[in-house]
């Protein structure tokens, strides 16, 4: 029988042979069933980061798990090269599902942003007839919409950005949550489409202002100008909607989607849009090897079914007023801030007694329950959605005794 390594033996092991790309909390897990994960050693935990939202439907919902297998032990890949008996029922299903003419199909949710920029830039060339290599995309700052060269080249952040340059031209970065920015590069009639994410998960579960989405929409529609949401985080129920961009009534002209979509068990993203922009892009133009594999297109319909069949849109919507309503009760000085949608949301840490978000997320691993900070302050709490009301409680309980346990 192979020898059981411990959870430092296996940090180490990543240390020693592992790029030092990140920088992760000191947990080894090898088990999850629906919002609990368990380290090495046995220790159980709630889990309130949901692998960035990729984990919606909770760990190894045995639905998507089944489609998978199933699918697996048939056929596992064919490329596009051939048909396969999986891809148009997925695609029939993901389209009328969220109500667009087509869909493209990728892996992971980069390669679905990229898919974006480049059906904008086609669109803006054969459609809109902006002259070749002058489209540009207006951005926002504080954005994380990945990790590829060209989308770090307009993240605002140089962790994503220093030494990787030289970037890509044509993007336009204006202030998130600011439509006068929005309308003056608007101006520009070079301006193809406005990329954006309802809620910035990655800053800090950073909420627009309400009406924000739908005046930018307007904004756009009014200059023919492409709106494209970025939905890889907040879409799939995590916001209390379908999507983020449903809390103010809006069909974007390209929605991406990732995570969520391959229900924690396998990488599936996919852009949404309607004829005119999708059929911009033909034979040989843009692909992908693993894009809408068999299996792929069998966890994502399985995804999308747990989503409606559990009614996991309105478990986040109600329980996520209930998470914000409760940690807004601790009092402690280290909660600066509280801010969300549905059970996407984030605390604010203030640095107290030399404390910080880090250390509150070390001693909350301690007391059960695993989240992670971003940007150094803001730690993002985002269970799964199959959590229940009483699940929840207990992990506000865990949450309060070990900001408590700080000061």
């Amino acid at each position: 029988m192979a020898e059981r390594l411990s959870s430092e033996q296996l940090i180490e092991l990543e240390h020693h042979h592992g790029a030092h790309n990140y920088h992760p909390l000191p947990v080894v897990l090898e088990r999850g069933e629906g919002v609990y994960v368990w380290d090495v050693e046995g220790k159980k935990y709630f889990d309130f980061l949901s692998a960035y939202s990729a984990v919606n439907q909770g760990h190894c919902h045995p639905r998507i798990v089944d489609a998978m297998v199933d699918q697996a032990r048939r056929l596992t890949l064919t490329s596009r090269a051939f048909y396969n008996d999986s891809l148009g029922v997925f695609e029939k299903y993901v389209t009328e599902f969220f109500g667009y003419d087509k869909v493209l199909p990728m892996n992971t949710g980069a390669e679905a942003v990229e898919t974006a920029i480049k059906l904008t830039r086609k669109w803006a060339y054969l459609v809109k007839g902006i002259a070749e290599n002058q489209a540009k995309i207006i951005v926002c700052d504080g954005n994380f919409h990945g990790r590829t060269t060209t989308i770090i080249g307009f993240s605002d952040d140089p962790s994503a950005y220093a030494n990787y340059g030289p970037f890509t031209p044509g993007f336009i970065r204006i202030p998130y949550n600011d439509i006068p920015a929005l309308e003056e590069a608007l101006k520009d009639p070079n301006v193809a489409g406005f990329l954006v994410e309802p809620i910035q998960g990655e800053a800090g579960v950073y909420v627009p202002a309400e009406g924000y989405l739908k005046k930018a929409f307007d904004a756009c529609k009014a200059s023919n100008v492409l709106f494209i949401a970025d939905e890889v985080q907040t879409g799939i129920a995590r916001t209390g909607k379908l999507l983020a961009v449903n809390h103010e009534d809006i069909k974007p002209d390209l929605i991406i989607l990732g995570k969520a979509l391959g229900g924690g068990v396998f990488p599936v993203s996919a852009v949404l849009a309607n004829n005119e922009i999708m059929l911009t892009i033909k034979p040989g133009e843009h692909g992908s090897t693993f894009g809408g594999n068999p299996i792929a297109a069998r966890v994502a319909i399985a995804a999308l079914k747990v989503i409606q069949d559990e009614n996991l849109i309105e478990r986040a919507e109600t329980l996520g007023n209930i998470f914000r309503e409760e940690i807004r009760k601790i009092d402690n000085p280290m909660i600066e801030l509280v801010r969300g949608k549905g059970l996407l949301n984030a605390v604010i840490i203030k640095p107290t007694n030399g404390k910080e978000a880090w250390d509150v997320c070390l001693k909350m691993a301690e007391n059960g329950l695993i989240a992670k900070p971003t940007h150094g302050h803001i730690i993002r709490f985002a269970p799964p959605l199959v959590i229940t009301e009483r699940q929840l409680l207990e992990a506000v309980e865990i949450i309060k005794k070990s900001i408590l346990e700080m000061s």
